[in-house]
């Protein structure tokens, strides 16, 4: 097997690449920079534009899987311009894909396993989501994910199975949500946001990987929940991370309407309340070795402080 990865020098991207690699399974991978193209056996570069729809056949040479990240961050100030390029860039994505398979006339590609996220769900405390929920948020987080999801799709036509995953708010301690979740803590100014009430559905960085392995060695097709068993309200994550951090928490809780005037509608993705379900993928067979808050915190902060300690002793 050979796997074509959109997104690999990312966070989630390196993640997977590290577990294919850990079971001999070599990568193709896609890069917009001519720079950052390798010609190593097991991880080969190659070029590709998709805002101009451009991309080198080569890539899918003895392909039989494709896993789709690509997408410009949604982390950043929602500007009307940012918002344009979120949504052009996941969609350009996918179909510079799906013209690069069609243009291929000896492709073996079976299966695509695209990212997806827990965005789509409406914001609710106390409602609780599987993949079988019909309703999707009414603002731009579900507009860009339903799109997204519809785009991916279309593979289907090519006779390729399709998986989208949707992914939740993903712990690392090299990069994504929780450095700059954990800052503040570190710093003794750490607090809840908003009413702290509202859930949060999180994946360790390492079950997100091997989640998108298993959905390319499996074959799945159809949505999955790339979420923990156990999701927590924000006020609970805050606590779990004061108590690994050993640090207090002693401020009030960051009120909403000053998230609203930093970040403008971006604050939407630390106010929104997505209270998710995982089971379906754990139905397939699938095991999450971080199921609890305290000990994927404990996971990563460990592995971090042990990482510092060897280097010193070096």
């Amino acid at each position: 097997m050979k796997v074509l990865i959109t997104g690999a020098t990312g966070l989630v991207g390196q993640a997977i690449v590290k577990v294919l690699h850990q079971k001999g399974i070599p990568v193709n991978y896609l890069t917009t920079s001519k720079d950052k193209i390798s010609t190593a056996e097991d991880y080969t570069g190659f070029y590709w534009n998709p805002a101009k729809g451009e991309i080198d056949l080569k890539c899918f040479e003895n392909v039989q899987a494709i896993i789709n990240l690509a997408g410009t961050s949604i982390a950043k100030r929602w500007t009307p311009e940012h918002k344009k390029k979120v949504l052009s860039s996941r969609i350009d994505s996918l179909r510079t894909l799906k013209k690069g398979v069609e243009q291929s006339e000896s492709h073996e590609v079976e299966c695509l396993v695209s990212a997806s996220a827990i965005g789509i769900y409406p914001d609710s405390t106390s409602a609780y989501y599987d993949e079988s929920t019909t309703e999707s948020d009414n603002g731009f987080l579900g507009e860009v994910v339903t799109k997204w999801e519809s785009e991916a799709d279309t593979f289907k036509a090519l006779d390729i199975d399709v998986a989208k995953i949707r992914i939740g708010l993903v712990l690392s301690k090299d990069g994504g949500a929780l450095p700059k979740m954990a800052m503040p803590v570190k710093n003794f100014v750490g607090a809840p946001i908003g009413s702290g009430d509202q859930w949060q559905s999180w994946v360790h960085i390492e079950d997100l990987a091997q989640l998108f392995v298993f959905a390319v060695e499996n074959n799945l097709t159809g949505v999955y929940n790339a979420v923990a068993p156990n999701p927590v309200t924000n006020t609970k994550l805050t606590k779990e991370l004061a108590k690994v951090l050993e640090r207090p928490l002693w401020l009030p809780n960051v009120p909403a309407f000053v998230l609203k005037i930093v970040l403008g509608k971006m604050a939407t993705l630390l106010l929104a309340s997505q209270r998710v379900s995982g089971k379906k993928i754990e139905e397939e067979g699938f095991v999450f070795q971080h199921a609890n808050i305290c000990q994927a915190l404990e996971a990563i902060y460990a592995s971090h402080e042990n990482g510092v300690a060897a280097s010193l002793e070096v």
